[in-house]
């Protein structure tokens, strides 16, 4: 079946504290966002990409695919106000039935491993959400106090977001909603169970500056395995 990928890179990233948004910030020589659309580029050759980035930065957008393994198969939208309308200007982008992956710009460690995965889940299932289960202790806070959560019960979600096309589009033809904090979130306001797959560990999300120097050292460890 036809594969894309929706790469979100429209954020401001205004929590790494610098003035380029963090997808745009060097990792190891490469932008952040590189990483990301190579590996996606690599996991089939028939996957196309739609790469969704903030209007002020579509030339430096540009100039990050015109370096990639292969540029053809990489389009760039612009981004919106939310993210739900960020996706949901790149889904207007597929015109014909596919699986669509939906993903981080800067989770840029994903593997081609985790994307096929997502793949062969989403076929199955219509969808396939990676998550993990968290190691720390955890407490939820309410009007009496808090409370500890049963952590094995609770699970940290990643990307790749994965649908059928048909699923996703549909959804996001719903007006927008505060509580849309992921495309999962959108898809399960129709009435469509959500289906969790094993993520990985080392998907992690550069928001902070450490997570740059934790993600170079999983580069590094990488490349001597």
């Amino acid at each position: 079946m036809k594969k894309y990928a929706v790469i979100v890179a429209g954020g401001s990233g205004l929590r790494m504290g610098t003035a380029v948004p963090k997808q745009f910030l060097p990792l190891r020589g490469k932008p952040v966002l590189w990483h990301s659309l190579n590996t996606f580029l690599k996991a089939w050759p028939d996957l196309d990409i739609i790469v969704v980035l903030p209007p002020d930065y579509v030339r430096t957008g540009e100039e990050i695919v015109a370096t990639t393994t292969n540029p053809a198969r990489i389009r760039i939208t612009v981004g919106g106000e939310t993210r739900y309308h960020s996706v949901k200007n790149g889904l207007t982008c597929i015109n014909e039935t596919s699986i669509v992956f939906v993903h981080d710009a800067v989770r840029c460690l994903i593997t081609t491993n985790l994307i096929h995965r997502c793949y062969e889940a989403a076929l199955e299932k219509g969808n396939a959400i990676p998550a993990i289960q968290p190691i720390d202790t955890l407490r939820i806070e309410t009007a009496n106090g808090n409370h500890l959560l049963d952590r094995s019960q609770v699970r940290i979600i990643q990307t790749p977001q994965t649908f059928y096309s048909n699923i996703i589009q549909k959804a996001f033809e719903q007006p927008y909603d505060p509580s849309f904090t992921d495309e999962a979130s959108v898809v399960e306001k129709l009435g469509i169970p959500i289906q969790l797959i094993e993520g990985e560990a080392s998907n992690i999300k550069i928001t902070r500056p450490l997570d740059i120097l934790l993600a170079e050292k999983i580069l590094e460890e990488n490349d001597r395995s």
